[in-house]
């Protein structure tokens, strides 16, 4: 047998710090550092997310290496993500993968986040993480074969991406304004939710009326989607509502509207669910490719799942639905690209550097 493969991950985008460990295409571990820090701001401030991964990096790293039962003289290459992300909070996983890889003297691999959210549906947990990790336990772990089309859903994201293979992307259709994701949080703010806002609708909505607020829903062309007109819609109504009422404030107009914030957030959700899935839809029938996935952190809404699987009970679609442990920022998803790519001898210069913007 030869030596086994190893690649350590790191993810380091946004506000979450993590790590994980692949051997020889199995996941071992996957360690997630979240910044309590943000919550009081309303949103993530780049500069407290860059100083808390400076805190967390060293032993969220340590602790995906025990828990995989390796050591670092078994690393054989190190992924990071390179971008898109906070410039800031990039820098230090980067720093730190190229500086433990020379001093390993192992390859690095730069992974680029928006591919390794689709990619997140390939990863293999092993069955000792599976029996550690509630949300691998409930679930079906299967993968997709190529082609298939995946809806990219997240705080900054809203694609459709038909995957060939692993290295072989195309976006077809993307938000020509704001993203779903930040819909939802923009909204959120506004109803005085806490941050993040996308997880608190999705609970207030399940006690809410879908068809109480007829917000505006865009007319694009095309697979491409916009939202910047139902957060206006959504606004407007509010307003609307605060002056007939003669109140200035959300909790003022609650005593007056019963079960406004749950009505409220259940039309929201829904009319940004059926924006999401028809554009799909439209998608899937043009190429005539069956085989449906969702990636990203809204792919975490439980409407957003249901309506996958209506969808593809209604339009006989292989749908794929990833597992809550690989929805948000994770570097298990960074793992499977980095070992994809390792597999193909794609390596990264020492010397490149992290990216803000970019796409697929």
């Amino acid at each position: 047998m030869g030596k086994p493969i190893v690649i350590l991950a790191i993810e380091s985008s946004c506000d979450d710090t993590s790590a994980a460990v692949i051997v020889d295409g199995v996941l071992c571990s996957n360690v997630i550092a979240s910044q309590k820090v943000h919550e009081e701001f309303g949103g993530v401030v780049p500069e407290l997310a860059s100083r808390a991964h400076q805190l967390n990096i060293l032993p969220v790293v340590d602790t995906a290496l025990k828990r995989a039962e390796v050591t670092k003289e078994n690393i054989s290459a190190i992924a990071f993500t390179r971008g898109p992300g906070l410039l800031g909070s990039l820098l230090v996983g980067t720093s730190f993968a190229k500086g433990l890889a020379l001093a390993l003297n192992v390859p690095i691999i730069d992974v680029n986040h928006l591919q390794g959210h689709v990619l997140a549906h390939f990863v293999e947990p092993s069955k000792e993480l599976i029996a550690q990790t509630p949300s691998l336990q409930s679930v079906e772990i299967k993968h997709p074969s190529f082609p298939f089309l995946c809806l990219l859903v997240s705080g900054g994201n809203s694609q459709i991406v038909l995957v060939r293979s692993y290295n072989d992307m195309e976006i077809i259709g993307q938000t020509i304004d704001d993203a779903a994701g930040e819909a939802f949080d923009k909204c959120a703010k506004v109803l005085g939710l806490p941050y993040p806002g996308g997880p608190w609708i999705d609970k207030l909505a399940k006690l809410g009326d879908v068809s109480k607020y007829p917000f505006a829903k865009p007319n694009i062309s095309g697979y491409n989607y916009s939202f910047s007109g139902l957060k206006t819609s959504f606004l407007y109504t509010l307003r609307d509502m605060l002056k007939e009422y003669g109140v200035e404030t959300i909790d003022e107009l609650a005593g007056h509207v019963p079960n406004l914030r749950e009505d409220m957030c259940a039309s929201l959700q829904a009319t940004i669910i059926d924006i999401l899935m028809k554009k799909l839809k439209k998608a899937a029938q043009d190429t005539g490719i069956r085989q449906v996935a969702v990636a990203g952190g809204v792919s975490a809404n439980s409407a957003l799942r249901q309506a996958f699987m209506d969808y593809g009970r209604k339009y006989h679609w292989e749908v794929y639905v990833p597992p809550f442990s690989f929805t948000t920022d994770n570097a298990a998803m960074v793992c499977q690209t980095g070992y994809f790519k390792y597999m193909d001898g794609d390596f990264c210069a020492i010397d490149e550097v992290p990216y803000a913007k970019t796409t697929i």
